[in-house]
């Protein structure tokens, strides 16, 4: 049995039993992997896969078995990796970020600049994408840190860390009739175009929600995954925007103002999302207490353990 074995047969998995897919991804062959499997299967004395004619068709009950000891084992694999790396590389190596545009545009940026200054031989990347994206980075791997606001507590296979909460603003031209409004409600802003996130972005879902309990039908007609997008349709008059309170700056944004919105859409909180027996390394621990200083070492361990760290301390 070779960890490279064990490696194919998650991988094929992952794509839905493609072994084309499988070794693109593996920058392998396909028959090299449909041989590998079989020698596993015969190694072992049973079938992993069901098949169809040459197509993996299914996964055998004793498969499913083998895949998650074959997936505890790659993670561990991983850790004794990433220790050998550290202990004999010192503060070197990379550490992967994955989030989204507006904690990247607007949250991250103090935290990198410190990062970089602390840790000058660790490269930093930033991987930027959709929550759902996010997570499966974290999952596969591929991403040592995940940061979002939505979709992470979707996947039991992360461990959750909560680190600040955050508002929604209006914004509006200026000289916009809203502007002069005495009190800002739901059925006010549904008078005018509103442009937002997409669905799946920056607390759109509580902007729904809140919507949808008041049974005012907002009138969205253009949305982004990026603050500055919207902020540009908006200065051209197109609609009024909801966008994250951190992503408006009086200096930088001048032309609009800004309208509280947290007594319509209340809170949001930003999460990071380890994944599960994962070995956390010493600038990852550093990453996340700069990001959430109420995130030390021993608060993160605890969650990574199975306690959870907001039981320990308010937001």
């Amino acid at each position: 049995m070779k960890l490279q074995q064990l490696r194919y047969i998650v991988e094929v998995e992952r794509r839905g039993l493609n072994v084309s897919e499988a070794a693109e991804a593996l920058y392998t062959s396909q028959p090299g992997i449909s041989k590998q499997i079989r020698l596993l299967e015969d190694e072992l004395g049973v079938s992993i896969f069901e098949r169809g004619g040459k197509r993996l068709t299914a996964i055998t009950e004793p498969g499913r078995a083998i895949l998650e000891m074959a997936r505890r084992m790659l993670r561990e694999a991983e850790n004794i990796r990433r220790v050998g790396e550290e202990h004999a590389g010192g503060e070197s190596g990379s550490l992967v970020i994955a989030t989204t545009h507006t904690q990247a545009r607007y949250a991250l940026p103090a935290v990198v600049k410190k990062f970089v200054e602390r840790h000058p031989q660790v490269r930093l990347s930033l991987h930027q994408g959709h929550p759902a994206q996010i997570a499966e980075w974290a999952l596969q791997g591929e991403a040592d840190i995940a940061i979002a606001t939505e979709a992470l507590d979707q996947y039991p296979q992360l461990v959750m860390l909560p680190c600040y909460q955050w508002v929604h603003c209006v914004i509006a031209p200026d000289g916009h009739p809203i502007l002069d409004e005495k009190s800002l409600s739901l059925a006010v802003l549904a008078r005018w175009p509103l442009i937002t996130y997409d669905p799946a972005f920056a607390g759109r879902s509580r902007i729904n929600r809140a919507f949808e309990l008041a049974q005012v039908e907002p009138n969205v007609v253009l949305t982004a995954i990026d603050a500055d997008v919207i902020k540009t349709y908006v200065s051209l008059g197109l609609g009024l925007g909801i966008i994250a309170r951190m992503a408006y700056d009086p200096q930088r944004d001048s032309g609009l103002q800004a309208l509280s919105a947290e007594h319509l859409f209340g809170s949001n909180t930003t999460r990071i999302g380890l994944r599960r027996g994962t070995h956390v390394r010493r600038c990852a621990y550093d990453f996340i207490e700069l990001f959430a200083p109420q995130l030390t070492r021993r608060a993160v361990d605890m969650a990574l353990a199975g306690a959870r760290p907001d039981e320990e301390y308010q937001l």
